[in-house]
């Protein structure tokens, strides 16, 4: 019997398999019958790598090996430097749990909208991944690697949020996820020619190159990886396509709400970036700042935020820098060309995406259309009241922070993004957009369909995603639907390169005829051209 037929009959009765190994409806081991109330736990799976042995798991009837090390641990005189090997490991290396999280900021009673988005323990050893798959054989399934997001400053691969589980069950996929250096320890930039800048896209890169090197002895086929963020992690996604002069590195590329309209900061200017940390931190160069402990490099982002933010612009006070050296592009220019340019992309947005940032602030609730005018002005040059008013008429009996909200996310996620989709188009590059749209009900309904809100969805583990505030009042049967259809058609991507997949709306490929956009919403349709109102009244903006 065929590997995949055998191992779906399994996982139909009740069995299911890791390390190659029948682990649950297997002969019994000698000591009489087990109890129905008590079955009898699986045996751990194994796996042998050229770094050494590893010890998993098995949970919800996949396998998963946890805090595995992908590169050296970034401290002492490895803090701001490009990820570097790790040396391996004697004797069977334990893998059932966790690694520490990137150090990040973390408020004990979390957020209004995510709850946490990282949680301890947290420490500069934190270069590991984790693998969910099926079964540990040589079945060379389709594997996910993906990169949380996080402004740049937060998340975690170890979040019950991103687990990996779901795809490698439902899809017969491999799924890992991947921590890496965030906030100060990894986006800040001294100039030092020889490292470059971008110790985030180092470890990345060593994860990636991790993956391909290791992934068959997990069931996984090294070359048919998807590389899938979100936010930042789908910007990194991006910048990963350029790592390669040649062959790409991967064969698939999913965006979710990417921050392509970010300007990246050229050297001089990441420069004064880190000359106003080192003010904050009080240390002269980056051999002081080397000595100070990484609470205190993390205390001093709130101030941080306070001397880079900008009216109406969403905070962002770590940012990659072109370099170079690891990064010599805006990373959406790495999908036109050279090796990006021959990836599959699934691209797309949240119809509210800054109601993230803004939706809950009391301080932009009070915006005057003066205020908010001035802003667009920044955008729409001297239509800046032209576009005011286009926006305002969008949602009846907008407040000017509404028109601010909209304009924010066409500015740094919609219109970029549909700018790469026509890019891509007009070279005969595939590319799939979407729009997710349904609206959660939390907070009196005023975060809409923000920023991170597809998340759930595209996992389908609202079971994982409990504690998080803005799931509140999602009608369970809207819900769950939505989340069968996108968690699929993630699914058929990764697996052909299509997310197309039944019974939903045919999803065609995005092209400068139909410009066709899949609305992920309580009904879920095919749109046409979204937004060419907008793009007629951008093209002439001047100052």
């Amino acid at each position: 019997m065929a590997p995949d037929r055998l191992r779906r009959d399994i996982l139909k009765t009740g069995g299911v398999l890791a390390g190659g190994l029948l682990l649950s409806g297997a002969p019994g081991t000698g000591q009489g019958p087990a109890r129905a109330d008590a079955p009898t736990p699986p045996p751990p799976p194994f796996v042998d790598l050229p770094a050494g042995r590893l010890r998993g798991a098995v949970e919800g009837g996949v396998a998963v090996f946890k805090g595995v090390p992908y590169a050296a641990p970034p401290v002492g005189a490895l803090r701001w430097r490009p990820a570097q090997p790790h040396p391996g490991w004697d004797g069977t290396r334990d893998a059932t749990a966790f690694g520490p999280s990137a150090p990040q900021l973390y408020l004990e009673e979390g957020d209004q909208i995510l709850g946490h988005h990282g949680s301890p323990p947290f420490s500069e050893d934190c270069l590991t991944l984790n693998v969910w798959t099926p079964g540990a054989d040589d079945s060379k399934r389709p594997v996910l690697l993906w990169i949380h997001g996080g402004g740049f400053i937060s998340g975690s691969g170890a979040l019950p949020h991103y687990s990996g589980e779901t795809f490698a069950r439902n899809g017969d996929l491999v799924a890992v996820t991947v921590n890496y250096r965030l906030g100060p320890l990894g986006y800040l930039y001294f100039g030092e020619d020889d490292a470059g800048g971008n110790f985030w896209l180092t470890d990345q890169r060593a994860a990636l190159q991790w993956v391909r090197d290791n992934i068959a002895a997990f069931g996984g086929d090294p070359d048919n990886i998807t590389v899938a963020g979100h936010s930042g992690g789908a910007l990194s996604a991006a910048a990963l396509a350029g790592q390669s002069k040649g062959r790409p590195l991967f064969r698939r590329a999913i965006l979710q709400s990417p921050p392509l309209g970010l300007r990246i900061p050229t050297r001089a200017e990441s420069l004064q970036r880190t000359a106003t940390y080192l003010d904050i931190v009080g240390a002269g160069n980056v051999a002081e700042l080397r000595t100070v402990p990484w609470p205190r490099l993390i205390g001093a982002i709130p101030e941080m935020f306070g001397r880079t933010a900008r009216w109406g612009y969403w905070p962002t006070p770590f940012l990659p820098v072109i370099d170079g050296v690891t990064l010599d592009a805006h990373p959406a220019e790495l999908l036109l060309s050279g090796s990006g340019e021959g990836i599959d992309v699934l691209i797309g947005w949240t119809r509210e995406e800054a109601n993230f940032a803004f939706g809950l602030d009391e301080g932009y609730a009070a915006a005057t259309r003066d205020q908010v005018v001035a802003r667009v002005r920044d955008t729409f040059g001297r239509q800046a009241d032209e576009a005011y008013t286009a926006y305002a008429e969008v949602r009846p009996g907008a407040r000017p922070v509404d028109v601010l909200m909209d304009l924010i996310g066409d500015d740094l996620f919609r219109m970029p993004s549909l700018a790469l989709a026509e890019r891509r188009a007009s070279r005969g590059r595939p590319v799939w957009a979407y729009q997710f749209g349904l609206p959660t009900p939390a907070h009196n309904g005023r975060l809409a369909a923000a920023h991170c809100l597809e998340l759930p969805f595209v996992f389908n583990n609202f079971d994982k995603w409990a504690p998080a505030p803005f799931l509140a009042g999602l009608h369970p049967r809207v819900r769950d639907g939505l989340a069968a259809t996108m968690h699929q058609s993630w699914i058929s991507f990764i697996r052909t390169g299509d997310p197309n997949h039944h019974p939903m709306p045919n999803w065609q490929r995005y092209d400068r005829k139909t410009r066709t956009t899949m609305n992920l919403d309580a009904v879920t349709t095919a749109a046409g051209d979204l937004v060419g109102y907008w793009r007629q009244l951008r093209r002439p903006a001047a100052g």
